[in-house]
């Protein structure tokens, strides 16, 4: 009888060990799942703060610190790090091309991890376009289906974003501006080639005006361009006017002020 009470007391006691156990490894898993997430937090923001500042090679190196990150809100930033230090002047033909098709994987691994974010889309959508420089113009064209997808799949998730629209803006400018031995090849390649109008072009550039004003130099420049391909000069005059007197604050900026100087 004491045999059999002793025996139940121990299974007492081991069913508290076993109960304090997994209570402590409940504690310490949600506080390892708060801590990871206050880490990410703590990235992105950073990540945050050196993008704005324009400091891409700084950003660059904290965000290759997390290229193995699950989390595609840091994935798809260091995809955007990629291309923005591969746009740099001092960035070699070599490290550029690398570059570009690493950021293509980063952008890629991000859409893999989250197909609800508006950015992953947009920026996987130009990470594509980018490699399409360097794969001829076959893929170039092949390409351009999934671009636009992406592209409109951004504007649907998120309508308010004015750098998706205008960039949806320059895919139809581009089609529309095709070189017509280009358009040939399509023809031939494909049977029913991407396409567009000037007159589509022209709509995205003014949806982008609408929900962000004057939210781009390049948007201005497109939109005054855009115009000039239509022959309507007094518009064209309007928005052309508008980008020569937008402030430069970026390098890109500086780059459109030597385009008008040209143009006007």
């Amino acid at each position: 009888m004491f045999g059999k009470l002793t025996l139940f007391r121990r299974g007492l006691a081991l069913s508290a060990v076993s109960y304090l156990g997994y209570e402590a490894y409940n504690s310490i898993s949600h506080a390892a799942v708060v801590h990871a997430s206050v880490k990410v937090e703590e990235i992105i923001e950073q990540a945050d703060y050196l993008y704005g500042s324009g400091e891409t090679k700084k950003l660059y190196q904290l965000l290759t610190q997390h290229k193995n990150s699950e989390d595609a809100e840091i994935l798809w930033r260091l995809a955007r790090a990629s291309r923005d230090l591969a746009q740099l002047t001092s960035t070699s033909a070599e490290e550029k091309k690398q570059l570009v098709y690493e950021a293509l994987e980063y952008a890629k691994k991000a859409l893999e991890k989250n197909e609800s974010s508006f950015a992953v889309h947009k920026w996987y959508a130009i990470c594509i376009s980018d490699v399409g420089d360097y794969e001829g113009i076959k893929t170039k064209i092949a390409n351009a289906y999934v671009i636009k997808e992406h592209f409109q799949k951004a504007i649907e998730l998120n309508p308010k974003d004015a750098t998706s629209i205008h960039l949806m803006g320059i895919w139809c400018y581009s089609f529309a501006e095709m070189p017509w031995y280009q358009s040939k090849i399509a023809a031939m390649l494909f049977a029913a080639p991407p396409s567009s109008t000037y007159e589509e072009a022209l709509s995205y550039f003014h949806k982008a005006e609408e929900v962000d004003p004057n939210f781009y130099s390049k948007n201005l420049l497109l939109l005054g361009k855009t115009y000039l391909k239509l022959n309507n000069r007094k518009m064209a005059l309007l928005w052309l006017t508008k980008t020569r007197d937008y402030p430069a604050h970026t390098e890109e900026d500086k780059q459109v002020g030597k385009i008008i100087i040209v143009i006007m």
